[in-house]
């Protein structure tokens, strides 16, 4: 059980947002549904595509054209082509009016009268379009057209005028399409376009396109856009949901491909063939921990929430898994010290890892890292002999380690054997930790690459200075959480020590060598914040619970642009409504801003599609680059300063970078839902989401 104070704490926490919980109400999933050969299309290339007045799919491709009825592709009569060459896209209102999108600019009447060259002009903007795409009137009856010089819409007498600077990611126009009410579609020649009035949503890669050179779009009443394009015809389908039912959606996937070996560890697939998500084969990672921890953390916050047995179920089985990373590295051909966690495991009856993690491989690494550890084997064998484990672990899996223990301990009923085992496993790896001068200790007697924490090395050695702040709050979390979960005042005594003699919380402060906004480590800043959410829970200390919260301040600053709802919610779960006073004054260190709208933004926007398919934003007219004293070149913003929304990028955990703008995926990975589920049940855990 909790002591009174922390009990307190999480009862404070626990409290609904200063500005209101977001309520989970039905928004848009889009998931794109491919029409090709296979389905009966008598051609892979898409000419042009239509709604007919029955409401039916018409396709015209090389071959022939065809139309959609009951499931099936039949043939249908063609739409006559414009006469005129010059003329791009022909579009007619409900009063009356036609427009047409020439060589030589857009041009309207009224009836039988003459055609008009538009001049648009919207403020200090004054346009002369010409080479213009494409034409459609809206479901308002507003015009809109499409040219190299950007987007226009006549709304009666009034223009409006977008470029670049105002959002459009792309000006390389084919057509123009109206959509559903207020909604309208641009073809281009790398993508798709949806603008809604207010979001413009680039649909670009095979998330979402057989193929970028897109020929025509229609859209249905309903929203489901058909979109022609070189190599195929695109369904892409919009469908009510919840956050609620996502989350459904991600843990029954996660049930059905995501689960490796019998202890379950949750972990992406590979696929056989790119997109192809009905044949997969399991695969592991260096981070099976870390990811496994993540998946069980969001269960136990799903558990607590939603009060659901089978979250509190699979929460229980993360554990159990984790706590087999400590066992099977006990005994076997290379016994660690007691305490020592594996980084992951695969069963003896597969190859040998052994054969592709070599020394061999370890000596090249050292040629890029000089502190690389060569250790033989990488794979010891477990005691009975069924288990490979890696060993080197690192310390980005000691974070996931001890985030899930303290919210597996405080949220998940437990009997009483299931604690005691809890208590066991943890004091034996911080045991292991405290024993071993705060480092973790492999096989063959020397430390893990990654897992140094003493204070010899942090404060004064030259190759950990960039650790130094990371590392010192890492390993007075692990101390506070084992303390906390055990209520052995040695782990206090250990803490406190570190504190008053080597300043491991005054290193909590410190940064590494940091340039602003898309200038850090998003690894590090995952294993950051996780650590600092339990460490400021955990301490009742009020001087140093106010330098923690410092601390995680001044990360929030820097990742508040990233969109994360992992990172907004770990912050505002602790800090809303606190403050930090000092001799030059006093900060607000609530979150203020976008964060709980961009959280939840990315949530709902949080692609259905988890295969690692490549996608291209550095071409984008509303990427502002990153300098490139940052960190090098390849990196950027939109132009609001922010990072791109998530469903125009790809991410497969949180450590991925959100300022990368090309990503070079081949689609033969299937990531799961856990990335969705951690923030997702964390934030209606914590009332930012109203269920």
């Amino acid at each position: 059980m909790t002591s009174a104070a922390h009990a307190f704490l999480f009862l404070g926490l626990a409290a609904a947002p200063a500005s209101g919980p977001v309520a989970d109400t039905f928004f848009a999933a889009e998931t794109l549904v491919v029409y090709a050969r296979a389905t009966g299309l008598p051609a892979d290339e898409i000419q042009d595509v239509r709604i007919d007045p029955s409401g039916l799919v018409v396709v015209q491709t090389p071959a022939g054209t065809v139309r959609l009825e009951s499931g099936r592709w039949v043939p249908a009569p063609a739409r006559p082509t414009a006469k005129d060459p010059q003329v791009r896209q022909v579009a007619r209102a409900r009063d009356g009016r036609h427009a047409e999108a020439r060589a030589d600019g857009v041009f309207l009447r009224s009836g039988t009268g003459s055609w008009e060259r538009l001049l648009p002009r919207d403020g200090n903007r004054s346009w002369a379009p010409v080479d213009v795409r494409g034409v459609a009137f809206d479901t308002q009856d507003r015009l809109w057209f499409a040219s190299p010089q950007g987007v226009g819409c006549l709304d009666g007498t009034r223009w409006r005028l977008w470029t670049g600077t105002d959002g459009l990611p792309y000006d390389d126009f084919t057509t123009v399409a109206a959509g559903e009410a207020g909604v309208v579609w641009f073809g281009t020649r790398r993508g798709a376009i949806r603008f809604d009035g207010s979001r413009w949503s680039y649909r670009q890669g095979r998330r979402w396109l057989p193929d970028d050179d897109v020929r025509a779009i229609a859209v249905t009443p309903d929203g489901d856009a058909w979109i022609a394009t070189a190599a195929g015809l695109a369904h892409l389908a919009r469908r009510p949901m919840t956050l609620r039912e996502k989350a459904r959606h991600f843990e029954t996937d996660i049930d059905r491909r995501h689960r490796r070996t019998p202890y379950d560890f949750v972990h992406p697939v590979r696929l056989a063939k790119p997109g192809d998500v009905l044949a997969w084969t399991h695969v592991d990672s260096d981070n099976d921990g870390l990811w496994t921890s993540m998946y069980g953390a969001g269960e136990a916050f799903a558990c607590a929430a939603t009060k659901n047995p089978e979250a509190c179920g699979r929460a229980r089985r993360a554990f159990e898994a984790l706590r087999f990373l400590g066992e099977v590295t006990q005994g076997g051909s290379h016994p660690a010290p007691r305490g020592f966690v594996a980084r992951t495991i695969l069963p003896t009856s597969g190859p040998d890892p052994n054969v592709q993690d070599s020394p061999a491989r370890d000596r090249e690494r050292q040629q890029r890292d000089r502190k690389w550890k060569v250790i033989a084997p990488r794979w010891p064998t477990s005691a009975d002999g069924r288990w490979y484990w890696k060993s080197d672990t690192s310390s980005d899996e000691l974070d996931g380690h001890y985030f899930f223990y303290g919210v597996y301990h405080d949220l998940v009923p437990k009997t009483a054997a299931d604690a005691e085992r809890l208590r066991t496993h943890v004091a034996a790896l911080t045991d292991h930790l405290v024993a071993h001068g705060y480092r973790l200790v492999d096989h063959d007697g020397t430390p893990t690459r990654w897992g140094v924490f003493d204070p010899a090395s942090l404060n004064g050695d030259i190759d950990w200075w960039e650790e130094r702040s990371l590392n010192s709050f890492s390993m007075l979390t692990y101390l506070k959480v084992a303390e906390h979960i055990t209520g052995d005042a040695r782990y206090a005594a250990a803490a406190r020590t570190l504190i008053e003699r080597h300043g491991y919380a005054a290193n909590t402060l410190g940064y590494k060598n940091h340039l602003g906004a898309g200038g850090g480590n998003q690894s590090d800043d995952e294993m950051a914040f996780m650590n600092l959410y339990n460490l400021v829970r955990y301490e009742t200390d009020p001087a140093l619970r106010q330098r923690y919260l410092l601390a995680f301040y001044h990360r929030f600053q820097n990742e508040q642009s990233e969109r994360n709802p992992l990172f907004n919610f770990l912050y505002a779960a602790v800090a809303r409504d606190q403050v930090f006073e000092d001799a030059f004054g006093r900060v607000e260190l609530s979150p203020t801003g976008d964060w709980l709208d961009d959280a939840v933004d990315t949530l709902r926007r949080f692609p259905l599609d988890r295969v690692d398919w490549g996608l291209t934003n550095s071409h984008r007219l509303d990427v502002v680059p990153l300098p490139s004293h940052i960190r090098g070149t390849g990196l950027g913003s939109r132009v609001d300063g922010k990072v791109l929304p998530i469903d125009e990028r790809y991410v497969g955990h949180w450590n991925h970078d959100p300022w990368q703008l090309d990503f070079g995926g081949k689609g033969l990975m299937l990531g799961d839902g856990a990335p969705f589920l951690l923030p997702y049940y964390l934030g209606l855990y914590h009332g930012f989401i109203k269920d």
